[in-house]
């Protein structure tokens, strides 16, 4: 009996498992075919909870407006930072995202957004939600004439030779800089003993202003008692030249600028007269300045008082001179009194209202203390 005959019925039995199974795979095969062909295997869709909130955001109007007042951006801002100020009692890690993001953007409308975005998920958060409420029903309690929309607070940055004086100064923002790099000076400050300066002369000489300062936006360079656009005194910048050279004055400020104000002819009264009235080039004017500053800020370190941080008190003691230098606690903030508009203001207080007014903030930003 050979194996075929022997093994007939497990042959028979194995074939048609295998004849069943070939079925099973193409029916299998046909069935997946026809479900994707009728859409039968996509997974039914839901509405996600959320979905109106959702809509409510994509709808709302967060670009600012077309004419939009300085008022009404302001107090978007204000509202933003308001209501962050709550998320960071519940959430500081997203408030600081969110802070984070709108600082390198700097775009109201994607932090409004990025913010309310946070609030969908503590819509049930009661706490949460009656602080914003409240910061809502406060913030919208006043408002303000279109009148006074545009003013400064600091009432002689709203007149016409503010304005001709910021275009001024503008013009020698690179010079300024400079200055900067080789003092160590912050240029907010350098144009802060500015200002008191200009000021006082923009407003004593009208005739001058309306001739040449106005229609040329052009510094006052003084040629007389004062010298420069910052007014330094002859006496002042013999002190300051000397104080750099003088390692046993009290107003030494150390190698690094022992030569920036050296000359360069044999006749040092007539180079140092040429350098400071400079109408068309003021960088002298200006590291004279700078370095005096520096200079009876380093007698007041020494004393044991920091002065660093008081460019008020600097901006005084600059106007006043050395002789006038004497560290002590609780230094007093005056000068040469500046009438703008009937209005009597020091020198020292002009140089503080500018330094943290924000004004020409992009070109000169404020720091902390004064000095690199």
């Amino acid at each position: 009996m050979n194996f075929i005959t022997k093994n007939k019925k497990w042959l028979i039995i194995i074939s048609y498992v295998i004849i069943i199974g070939f079925a099973l795979i193409g029916f299998l095969l046909t069935s997946v075919f026809f479900a994707v062909k009728l859409n039968l295997t996509k997974h039914s869709g839901g509405i996600d909870f959320n979905d109106r909130f959702f809509q409510e955001i994509s709808v709302k109007q967060y670009n600012a407006i077309s004419g939009d007042s300085i008022y009404n951006l302001n107090k978007r801002k204000a509202i933003f930072y308001s209501k962050t100020m709550v998320l960071n009692d519940f959430y500081p890690k997203n408030a600081e995202l969110i802070l984070n993001s709108y600082a390198k953007s700097n775009d109201i409308s994607v932090a409004e957004k990025m913010f309310d975005a946070v609030n969908l998920k503590l819509t049930n958060n009661k706490p949460y939600q009656n602080q914003l409420n409240s910061i809502e029903i406060n913030l919208n309690k006043n408002h303000i004439s279109d009148s006074i929309v545009n003013l400064n607070l600091y009432e002689w940055m709203n007149t016409e030779e503010w304005q001709v004086l910021k275009a001024s100064i503008i013009k020698d923002e690179k010079i300024i800089d400079s200055v900067e790099k080789v003092t160590g000076v912050n240029s907010r400050i350098i144009v802060s003993l500015l200002i008191g300066e200009q000021i006082r002369l923009f407003h004593s000489n009208r005739e001058a202003f309306k001739k040449w300062m106005q229609p040329l936006k052009i510094l006052t360079t003084e040629t007389k008692f004062s010298l420069g656009v910052t007014g330094i005194k002859e006496i002042t910048a013999i002190k300051t030249e000397n104080y750099l050279k003088d390692k046993n004055s009290v107003f030494y400020i150390g190698e690094k600028y022992l030569n920036l104000l050296d000359f360069y002819s044999n006749d040092p009264q007539s180079e140092r007269y040429s350098r400071l009235t400079n109408s068309k080039n003021h960088y002298y004017s200006y590291l004279y300045a700078a370095l005096s500053i520096r200079q009876i800020n380093e007698q007041w370190k020494k004393s044991g008082f920091d002065i660093s941080h008081r460019p008020e008190v600097l901006a005084t003691l600059f106007n006043l001179g050395y002789e006038v230098s004497k560290p002590k606690e609780n230094p007093s903030v005056g000068g040469s009194k500046i009438t703008v508009n009937d209005k009597v203001y020091t020198f020292g207080s002009l140089a503080f209202e500018f330094y943290y007014s924000g004004e020409l903030e992009e070109k000169f930003p404020v720091r902390f203390t004064v000095f690199q």
